[in-house]
C-alpha cells in the first residue's frame, strides 16, 4: 500500500508509492488531473514542494496559460472510429489501412498526450522537422514531399473531427513554411515519334516471342499499348473492363467504325468513345483464345498454356486479365524509352496521358477530351496542354496594334516633333 497524505484542504494529495523514495503529488484542476513528483524523499519537504506547485498551477490557470481540454490522443481514436463506420466500402482498404498507420504510428506519438488547443503551428512544423530529421537517420534521404503531404492531410481530418464535436473552436494553420509554390511539370507522355517506336517494339515481341511461352502475354501486351492509347482510359479502368461493357458501332459525326464503352474506375461509370485505332485490337481480343487458369500457383494461367487448356473469351470475360508489367518495362528498356527527357519514369498510365496529348496535337476540343476521359478541363490544361506548342497560336500572340500618330498642340507655333512632322510631309 502506498503511503498517503493531503494538504492545503484536500485539494493537494501527497503520495509515495511502494518501493520509491521519492514523494508525488497531484491535484484536479481545470478538468484534468494532474500529478508530478516532489523530488523529495523527507515528507515535510515534499508538502512544501506540493503546496508550491499547486500554487503556479493556479497562476497559469488564471493567467489563461493552463491548457484544458481533450487529449489529441482521444480526437484521433475518434476520427478512426468514425472513419471506420462511415466510409465502410466506399474507400479502398489499401486507403483505410494506410489512415490507421499514419495516425497510431506517427501523429498519435508525438500529439497523443498534448491537449487539442496547444498544438499550434509551430508545434506542427516541430513534427515535420521531426519526420524529416528521423528519416533522413534512418534511410539517409529526408522524407518524400508526399508522404508528409498524406500525414498534414490526416492530421487536418483529425482537427475537423474535433472541431465538430466541439473540443476546438478553430483549425490551426497546417501550412508548409519557407516553402513556395510546388512547380507544376507535365505528366510522363510518347511523342508521336516514340509512340510509334513503342507500338513496334510490342508488334516484334508479338510476333516474335523470346519464348514462346510467353506469346499470350505479348500479344495482349501489344493490343494493350494500341488500346489504351486510343481510348484513355486509366490502368484500372482498363483491367476493369469486360467484352460485354465495350460496343463496335459506327460513329455519326466522324462516319467512322469506333468503340463505344462503359468505363467503370475511380469516378464511377463514365462512358468514352475510342478513336477508329482502337477496333482492330479490339477484334483481336475478342478471337483470341485464352488460357483457362487465373493468378497464383494452383491452376495458374502458365499450368494452363502447358497443358493447353484455353477457352472463347465470353461477355463476362475482361479484356486484359493481367497486366505485364516486366515485360512492358522491358521493351522500354530495350527501346530506351523507360524515362522521358526530364527523367520521369514512363508506365502504363503514360499512355492514357499520350492519348490526350495526341488529342491535343491534331486539335481537338479540350472540353469534349475532358469528357471522354472523365477528368476536368481544368486538369489537363494544368498537365497536359502547358507544355504543347502547337497550342500557342503565334497569329494571335504577335498581332500588333498600329501606333496612333502623337499630336502635339502649341500656342507658340508647332514644337519640335511636329515640326519635324511637318517637314517630312512637305
Amino acid at each position: 500500500m502506498s503511503e498517503h497524505h493531503t494538504i492545503l484542504g484536500g485539494k493537494v494529495h501527497v503520495y509515495r508509492r511502494p518501493n520509491s523514495s521519492s514523494w508525488q503529488c497531484a491535484s484536479y484542476l481545470a478538468g484534468k488531473n494532474r500529478r508530478t513528483t516532489t523530488k523529495e524523499d523527507s515528507l515535510s519537504k515534499a508538502k512544501e514542494v506540493a503546496e508550491d506547485w499547486y500554487l503556479q498551477l493556479r497562476g497559469k490557470l488564471r493567467d489563461g496559460e493552463l491548457k484544458n481540454g481533450k487529449l489529441f490522443r482521444e480526437a484521433g481514436k475518434l476520427y478512426l472510429r468514425e472513419f471506420d463506420i462511415i466510409t465502410q466500402g466506399e474507400r479502398s482498404p489499401t486507403y483505410a489501412r494506410g489512415q490507421h498507420a499514419r495516425t497510431d504510428g506517427h501523429l498519435i506519438p508525438f500529439f497523443g498526450n498534448m491537449v487539442l488547443p496547444e498544438i499550434t503551428s509551430g508545434k506542427v512544423n516541430e513534427y515535420r522537422i521531426r519526420r524529416l530529421e528521423e528519416s533522413k537517420a534512418q534511410r539517409g534521404k529526408p522524407l518524400a514531399h508526399n508522404t508528409m503531404h498524406q500525414e498534414i492531410v490526416t492530421l487536418r481530418q483529425i482537427f475537423k473531427t474535433a472541431l465538430r464535436h466541439g473540443w476546438i473552436d478553430h483549425l490551426p494553420d497546417l501550412s508548409e513554411p519557407y516553402r513556395s509554390s510546388p512547380k507544376i511539370s507535365h505528366r510522363a507522355w510518347f511523342s508521336p515519334e516514340e509512340y510509334k517506336q513503342l507500338y513496334e517494339a510490342t508488334r516484334r515481341r508479338a510476333l516474335d516471342p523470346k519464348q514462346p511461352r510467353f506469346r499470350w502475354e505479348a500479344e495482349q501486351l501489344h493490343d494493350y499499348v494500341l488500346f489504351a492509347t486510343n481510348t484513355g482510359l486509366r490502368p484500372d479502368e482498363a483491367m476493369r473492363l469486360q467484352f460485354r461493357d465495350v460496343m463496335v458501332v459506327e460513329d455519326e459525326g466522324s462516319g467512322q467504325t469506333i468503340l463505344e464503352i462503359e468505363v467503370r474506375g475511380k469516378r464511377g461509370v463514365g462512358y468514352c468513345k475510342s478513336t477508329a485505332g482502337a477496333v482492330h485490337p479490339f477484334e483481336r481480343l475478342k478471337a483470341r483464345t485464352r488460357p483457362d487458369g487465373g493468378p497464383g500457383r494452383s491452376g495458374s494461367r502458365t499450368a494452363s498454356i502447358a497443358n493447353g487448356e484455353w477457352h472463347e473469351p465470353g461477355p463476362i470475360d475482361l479484356l486484359f486479365p493481367k497486366w505485364p508489367r516486366d515485360l512492358f518495362n522491358a521493351i522500354l528498356e530495350e527501346e530506351k524509352l523507360r524515362t522521358d527527357r526530364d527523367g520521369r519514369p514512363r508506365t502504363a498510365y503514360s499512355l492514357r496521358h499520350t492519348y490526350i496529348c495526341l488529342r491535343l496535337l491534331e486539335g481537338a476540343d479540350i472540353y469534349q477530351i475532358a469528357k471522354n476521359c472523365r477528368t476536368s478541363v481544368e486538369m489537363i490544361e494544368k498537365y497536359y496542354a502547358a507544355h504543347l506548342k502547337t497550342r500557342l497560336d503565334a497569329s494571335a500572340i504577335n498581332i500588333m496594334k498600329p501606333r496612333p500618330k502623337k499630336k502635339t498642340v502649341s500656342r507658340k507655333g508647332p514644337g519640335r516633333v511636329e515640326a519635324l512632322r511637318l517637314a517630312e510631309e512637305a
